[in-house]
């Protein structure tokens, strides 16, 4: 490919100049410091119509929200993003994460998939249809560019739908999560998150005797008993229990959802890389991430702590953990172990069937003739879970699709060095929103 854009003018041309601007401020959070980017991005938007708000509960922290009102009552269809990203090592790229140099086809830069993108392309679909005269014939769109979303959204998303919940109140809404592209059994798909798992993290604890370590018989090391339990959550996950997403997503690849065991080993066999992605949506999974034991040395521990990061799909909770805890490490009323839950946070999810899922398929179909939409559960979780539950009946899904940098080329990327997105997939994403704005609005 030349280093050429996907367009020369037009909505691609903005979205490349917007998000060649936003890659420029660094937004790394922390400290964040997202203003001046935000404010970019309010005056874009300004002068293309919208109406626009930054508020925020510190100063340099402000979130932005630019509304485009419709001529009759109707639906709101929010398309939201974050503006802050994760730290870069210069060290490490072969471009430097703030250039938004444009080099072999590829925007290069810290939040170039991780979402700077899908927020240029938002703007630039909306503040395009804006200058063109186009309002909502029924409802409005609403555009919510917010801040601190990498370490949590409590002065981002959990901020402002908990303290101005008016502010961005809405029907339907679009967010990252979800949307790029992967073939497996001849079929080329796009995910549409519909659901994020929740955290059941829990402590496990072994209990010994302290000694001197210079005479390890003399004690009874608590350390030495985690090595059986670290074995065990090695060696397996707990069984498979798949709920309505994953088997509407095994369904669309093809495969049995009253066979999930052989469906994953199918998906295993075809590629390891889309079983790793995908097989953590099919029930609860442990991860043990941080142990802790004597704080001297020279004294053997009478307690080890074993930090599991657990998650959880939505619609199971600690019975399903607890079930799992038993399967794979055993019954803790042997008193070979303790269990205590640290963090209980419920997953979220949307209805799979909806008129913003039906018009998501309808033009995946129309512009990749053949390619289809299947749902998926995102193993971690978006602001989409803030505005779940601060507006129940809204339908929350996550789609940024990416025709020609897959799923297998990006995520990698992800937070990583050498981030970076295929300009022509900014141009096709650009293009979606456009479209999803006129289909729903009018």
């Amino acid at each position: 490919m030349s280093s050429e854009g996907a367009d020369t003018g037009g909505p691609a041309a903005e979205a490349e100049a917007l998000l060649r601007g936003l890659i420029r401020f660094n937004t790394v959070n922390p400290p964040g410091n997202e203003r001046a980017a935000q404010e970019h991005l309010a005056e874009h938007l300004g002068a293309a119509g919208f109406e626009c708000e930054l508020l925020g509960a510190e100063p340099e922290r402000p979130n932005l929200i630019a509304r485009l009102r419709g001529e009759a009552e109707g639906p709101t269809l929010c398309y939201l993003g974050h503006v802050d990203t994760v730290l870069a090592d210069p060290a490490e790229w072969r471009h430097d994460p703030w250039s938004g140099d444009l080099a072999d086809g590829f925007m290069w830069g810290r939040g170039a998939l991780d979402m700077k993108s899908q927020v240029a392309a938002e703007i630039a679909a909306a503040a395009s249809l804006a200058r063109e005269g186009w309002r909502p014939a029924r409802g409005e769109l609403l555009i919510v560019a917010v801040v601190d979303e990498e370490t949590g959204g409590s002065l981002g998303a959990q901020w402002i739908t908990e303290e101005h919940p008016e502010k961005v109140r809405c029907d339907l809404l679009v967010n990252e999560g979800g949307g790029a592209v992967f073939e497996y059994g001849g079929r080329r798909c796009y995910g549409v998150c519909c659901a994020e798992k929740g955290v059941f993290r829990f402590t496990v604890t072994t209990d010994g005797v302290a000694g001197h370590a210079s005479m390890p018989g003399m004690g009874e090391n608590a350390l030495l008993k985690m090595g059986p339990i670290l074995e065990r959550l090695a060696a397996r996950q707990p069984s498979y229990t798949p709920t309505e997403e994953p088997r509407a997503f095994l369904r669309g690849l093809g495969e049995d959802p009253e066979d999930p065991e052989g469906s994953i080993a199918r998906l295993r066999a075809a590629d390891p890389r889309l079983a790793t992605m995908f097989e953590p949506m099919l029930g609860v999974t442990f991860t043990p991430t941080r142990i802790r034991a004597s704080e001297k040395i020279n004294v053997i521990p009478s307690r080890a702590e074993l930090k599991v990061d657990c998650r959880v799909p939505p619609g199971l909770g600690e019975d399903e953990v607890r079930a799992g805890i038993r399967e794979v490490l055993g019954d803790e009323a042997s008193g070979a172990f303790r269990i205590e839950f640290t963090e209980q946070v419920v997953g979220n999810r949307s209805p799979l069937d909806s008129v913003l899922m039906q018009e998501i398929s309808a033009w995946v179909t129309e512009h990749d003739p053949g390619a289809q939409v299947v749902p998926v559960i995102l193993p971690g979780f978006t602001d989409s879970r803030h505005f779940r539950l601060a507006f129940p009946e809204c339908v929350a899904y996550g789609f940024f699709p990416h025709r020609s940098q897959s799923l297998l080329e990006s995520a990698p990327l992800v937070h990583g060095a050498d981030e970076r997105i295929d300009v022509r997939d900014l141009a096709f994403a650009t293009e979606l929103y456009r479209d999803l704005a006129r289909r729903v609005l009018g």
